[in-house]
């Protein structure tokens, strides 16, 4: 146990020494997004989180940390933890960390998911591209709050405002993480069918903005768009041709390795248990 703290203490005083602390956030997101070994990942990152979190704590207006505070606890409740209760955990750690961020950007962003839907809308508008990335961030932790306590009644509340945040975002800057926020609302608009509220035809509109953004780099969206839209509408033919694509591709990308190697595990689910499906 000495040897493991004295190793994370080293690594942190490198890090700390090694480049500007307002470097580091963006290093490590970086460093794990680019890293074509998931199970490296997924033994290394709680160190990871634990420096963000002492950072944080040593700091805890520093909307920097916290933005890479939420982004990286989501990424770690989505992609490696199967427990319920410990994804819940972890991805409202994600989230306090987002609407901190966002807070500490703009006072209009303060206690912003608790308020009415009006006044949440209004609060939106007074945004703007300065507050962006803390929006950013503040949205997907919330996206990745609400899948993993889907079974909580106040996700249903949660879910017209997140899909207004988004909107938002795109108002903002469309582009904005290539594309990201049209495959968040395309989600979305995927999660019901029409007769329970659902909007496929949008939800195929925002997957094709979203793979324009991308050039089809970004192998998640082929993933999401197959899972959540061809799924729910029983097209075989589009699941089926976005999987292989994402079979055949070559997952390293800057930026985007390590999701693109786990979207391909995710499309080999998918087609394996595509007959049973369709």
């Amino acid at each position: 146990m000495t040897r493991i703290i004295s190793l994370f203490a080293l690594f942190a005083v490198l890090f700390l020494t090694g480049c500007g602390v307002s470097n580091i956030g963006s290093n490590l997101s970086q460093a794990l997004m680019n890293q074509d070994d998931p199970e490296l990942v997924k033994a290394g990152a709680p160190a990871y989180l634990l420096l963000v979190d002492s950072l944080i704590e040593g700091d805890p207006e520093d909307s920097d940390w916290l933005r890479t505070g939420a982004k990286l606890y989501a990424v770690y409740a989505t992609a490696f933890v199967d427990d319920s209760v410990r994804a819940q955990r972890l991805s409202t750690r994600a989230f306090d960390y987002g609407q901190r961020a966002l807070c500490e950007e703009d006072s209009d962003g303060c206690g912003l998911v608790g308020q009415p839907y009006a006044a949440f809308k209004n609060s939106l508008q007074e945004l703007d591209d300065d507050e962006l990335p803390a929006l950013f961030a503040m949205t997907t932790s919330w996206l990745v709050w609400a899948q993993a306590h889907r079974d909580d009644w106040n996700v249903v509340a949660a879910v017209p405002k997140i899909e207004l945040a988004l909107h938002r975002i795109i108002e903002l800057d469309e582009a904005y993480e290539s594309g990201r926020p049209w495959l968040y609302l395309g989600m979305l608009y995927s999660l019901r069918p029409p007769s329970l509220g659902g909007k496929p035809d949008q939800a195929r509109m925002c997957f094709e903005r979203a793979l324009d953004f991308t050039g089809g780099k970004d192998l998640g969206v082929k993933v999401a768009y197959a899972r959540y839209y061809a799924r729910l509408v029983y097209d075989r033919e589009l699941h089926d041709r976005l999987l292989f694509e994402v079979r055949n591709a070559n997952p390293k990308v800057e930026g985007l390795t390590l999701m693109n190697i786990l979207a391909q595990v995710e499309a080999e689910q998918l087609l394996l248990s595509a007959e049973e499906y369709f």
